[in-house]
């Protein structure tokens, strides 16, 4: 089984190496600048020459595509940005930015016509070093050399904090090879996403879940964030850490100390270093929770049932907006998807009007009256029903009834 996945390992840069990476950083920031103010220059001169009734086959052409893209930048670097050829930059980091702007035009697109599934993409924006400090480098001419060293072209040999011999292991013997790279920089510290190709029927054949394992219902909430319930009538209750809550005194201390420090200062930028690594650790703390939770469910379920939640519509209610943002249900649905499929479970999703919690598992009938403060409601048959209890039963005896049904 190859699939592609990503192996992200920190980094342990020296001074100098930094000083490096930040440029190659600026540098494709500069070359995806220069690909956007390319198009909008083709797009404004189009638009012009229509008004000279130029025939459309005599407009400008606008150079959505990679290739495009690159040709343009060889064309005029030497004149525009001459430092690009005498610092010793990577010339693979301006390709990449040149696709990553490609594939920014294709999505816009594809999302405005309809072939993109999801939220609609506006139009790619201007890049600036607030959105943060990363680049890339294509097929895998970053690598790791070793458990303990990456390469990376115009740094040089960087070590890094973790050991990388599960990935190094399957290089060598070609059950894995390195596609492409991303690096990537927070609150002061380097990162290396490796996109790689590997085979993990090995990997899945030692970690899958078991024949007789249960089947299950899922509900998730913001005072548990999961109940689940196997078909032996096993009830799991699981309780999210929720990072954002817990940290928002730090936060608020930090901005504090940003929005009194003098706007290019030392201090100032000292102290919102200070405020990406609170923002970091809340972002690890949820990552963690969430990899470790979806993966013990995918290795000890047979088939899981959960409801298909509107995220963005629950977003929208500014009384519950961060607590649900706290929780990342949109990424713990996306990684018990693959992670089922890795390992040999499945994921069965209740349409989006599946009424889950209003429905009595006993008698079918619906409670319409039901408000998200009754946590325990009674069932004119006589049947009480715990909330949360009630949905999963319910998401897991309509997954059943539909497989049965099939």
């Amino acid at each position: 089984m190859t699939v592609r996945q990503g192996f992200r390992v920190e980094l342990a840069p020296t001074l100098e190496q930094r000083a490096l990476m930040g440029a190659h950083a600026g540098l494709s920031r500069v070359v995806e600048n220069f690909c956007l103010e390319l198009v909008k220059a083709a797009l404004e001169q189009r638009e012009a020459e229509k008004t000279y009734s130029v025939p459309e086959k005599g407009l400008t052409p606008v150079p959505w595509s990679a290739p495009a893209l690159e040709r343009a930048w060889r064309a005029a670097h030497p004149r525009r940005f001459p430092w690009f050829g005498e610092d010793g930059l990577s010339s693979r980091v301006p390709k990449e930015a040149c696709r990553v702007r490609a594939v920014g035009f294709k999505n816009f697109f594809d999302s405005r016509s309809g072939k993109r599934k999801g939220k609609k993409v506006g139009f790619p924006g201007w890049r600036k070093r607030k959105h943060g400090s990363r680049f890339r480098y294509d097929a895998d001419r970053a690598r790791p050399m070793d458990d303990r060293v990456v390469t990376l072209p115009g740094v040089g040999k960087v070590r890094t904090l973790e050991d990388m011999s599960w990935l190094t292991d399957r290089i060598d013997d070609g059950r894995a090879r390195v596609i492409g790279s991303t690096v990537k920089e927070s609150a002061g510290r380097w990162w290396v996403s490796f996109q790689i190709e590997i085979d993990r029927s090995g990997i899945n054949q030692r970690r899958a879940v078991s024949g007789d394992a249960p089947a299950c219902g899922i509900d998730v909430g913001i005072k548990t964030f999961a109940v689940v319930v196997d078909d032996d009538g096993t009830v799991t209750e699981i309780h999210a850490p929720k990072p954002l809550k817990t940290a928002l005194r730090k936060l608020r201390k930090a901005n504090k100390a940003v929005s009194r420090k003098q706007r290019g200062s030392a201090n100032r930028a000292k102290a919102v270093k200070q405020l990406g690594k609170v923002h970091l650790e809340v972002a690890h703390r949820r990552a963690d929770f969430l990899h470790k939770t979806t993966t013990r469910l995918a290795r000890t379920k047979g088939a899981i049932a959960v409801e298909t939640l509107n995220v963005k519509g629950m977003m929208s209610n500014r009384r519950l907006s961060r607590a649900i943002g706290d929780l990342g249900f949109g990424e713990f649905f996306r990684q018990l998807e693959y992670k089922s499929q890795w390992y040999g479970s499945s994921v069965w999703a209740a349409d989006r009007w599946f009424p889950s919690s209003r429905l009595c598992g006993d008698c079918g009938t619906i409670n319409a009256g039901l408000t998200l403060a009754d946590r325990v409601w009674t069932c004119g048959c006589g049947l009480e029903h715990d909330r949360d209890v009630n949905a999963a039963r319910n998401l897991l005896a309509a997954m059943n009834f539909e497989r049965h049904a099939a």
